[in-house]
């Protein structure tokens, strides 16, 4: 389970417990065991440890004043930084006003005697106004304790942090051992009529050889993992999952597929760090647009967005993006990122990052909206307001995995679809010109080697 704990104001999450399961004997939980054999041994992979994130990004630096008669110093002078304007631009000023912004919460919870609250009554309902710093603040204050009472969180102390975060960087700097996927779809070759057939990974050999896995689904339908071979590469596939390794020009074999109940979309958001790190390419707000959700969604498909603290994406996501799809936005929810320490990655009241980001909820409306209507009568209603904690994969731009947290909002053993995703997820089709990724054989820990 990936949840370690849940209050009103949301989840604790541990990610890479659950991973794990994904890649031992029968997969997540609930799934049928299966016998501890010398065939299946070999599907029992753990994934490295990327986990461990003691230390925040950015901490505040507390004014230092040296002694009057302390000993002068035989450091070389170093060029002092130029001091930042203290005036703000546009993007900064409406970041701010969002983190201030007042928010209603009509729950009466525990975590709401402090901090800057505003109540009103309605009825029976009690509703609470809060800014979104408070929100982040009081809620994540009891998931963070409960984490030091269970053992996921614990004080920092001396380890081998350093020497296991090495890995990382190994990994990232063993370029020839990782195949660019991104650019390797652009340079397929033009395919004059797209593939809609579903191919099965074999059930029975947990290894598969060379194969054509480039724009068509390929699923693995057994309770193992398997490995499959793509261009003298290895990567690993989770049971019960499937995906389709393409870029937004060939998405037609999504459409032919099935259709999905919940929808989970991590744009790659243009912006001026992505530009400078060129890490990925970005999509810009036409292309977007253009993503086929109303054709991918069944009747009341639950979709949810990643958004940046960029408000200008925030707004667009809601005004624009979602009434363009005809979904209806439901909700705002935050991923607050923290260390193993308990401490937030970045400061609440910096300007320039948050420890949080932001998922936008929406319901799809069909032309016949009976079907939304009916799921609103039998499902939890979608919280205005949810937190989600955990400690930050240190892979870019990884996500924690939803389909826990989510498992009260939906009917059970929906279909669920992934938009953009760099991994594979147990139940999920992923989609994405990134999607084996993380999947590559070097992130994980074969089951003979134990280290």
């Amino acid at each position: 389970m990936a949840v370690v704990c849940e209050s009103a104001a949301g989840w604790l999450l541990d990610e890479l417990a659950l991973v794990n399961k994904w890649y031992q004997v029968g997969g997540e939980p609930g799934a049928p065991s299966l016998p501890q054999t010398e065939s299946h041994l070999t599907s029992c992979y753990r994934l490295r440890d990327f986990f461990r994130l003691r230390k925040p990004y950015l901490t505040s630096q507390p004014t230092v004043t040296p002694e009057r008669d302390s000993a002068p110093s035989r450091c070389p002078r170093v060029r002092k930084k130029r001091k930042r304007s203290i005036a703000y631009n546009q993007g900064e000023l409406d970041a701010l006003e969002y983190h201030k912004k007042l928010q209603f919460v009509a729950i009466a919870i525990s975590w709401c005697s402090r901090g800057r609250i505003w109540r009103a009554h309605k009825g029976n309902k009690s509703i609470q106004l809060f800014q979104i710093s408070d929100l982040i603040l009081q809620g994540s204050r009891l998931l963070i304790q409960e984490g030091f009472k269970k053992g996921l969180l614990h004080s920092p102390s001396r380890t081998d942090e350093e020497e296991k975060c090495k890995i990382v960087l190994e990994i990232y700097g063993n370029k020839k051992s990782l195949a660019d996927l991104c650019d390797m779809t652009k340079d397929m070759p033009c395919v004059p009529s797209p593939d809609y057939t579903v191919k099965t990974l074999d059930t029975e050999s947990p290894f598969s050889q060379d194969g054509d896995y480039l724009s068509h689904i390929t699923e693995n339908t057994s309770d193992s993992p398997k490995i499959i071979h793509l261009m003298g590469e290895k990567y690993l596939i989770p049971p019960r999952s499937s995906f389709l390794l393409s870029d937004i020009s060939n998405m037609e074999p999504l459409l032919h597929y099935k259709k999905y109940s919940i929808i989970v979309i991590d744009p790659p958001w243009e912006n001026k760090s992505v530009k400078r790190s060129k890490r990925y390419n970005s999509l810009s707000s036409l292309k977007l647009k253009e993503l086929p959700i109303p054709a991918l969604a069944a009747p009341g498909c639950l979709v949810i967005t990643w958004v940046t603290n960029r408000q200008k994406h925030l707004r667009f996501v809601k005004e624009e993006l979602y009434p363009h799809w005809s979904v209806r936005s439901l909700a705002e929810w935050h991923w607050v990122k923290i260390t193993q320490s308990g401490e937030f990655v970045f400061p609440i009241d910096s300007v320039h990052k948050k420890p949080y980001e932001i998922l936008v909820l929406g319901r799809f409306v069909s032309p016949d909206n009976s079907t939304a209507r009916e799921l609103e009568t039998i499902l939890p209603p979608i919280p205005e307001h949810r937190i989600i904690v955990s400690v930050p994969c240190s892979l870019h731009s990884h996500k924690p995995p939803l389909s826990e947290v989510l498992k009260e909002y939906v009917k059970p053993d929906v279909e669920r679809l992934e938009l953009f995703a760099r991994n594979l997820q147990p139940g999920w089709t992923s989609w994405g010109n990134e999607v084996l990724k993380f999947q590559h054989m070097d992130y994980f820990i074969p089951p003979e080697t134990g280290n």
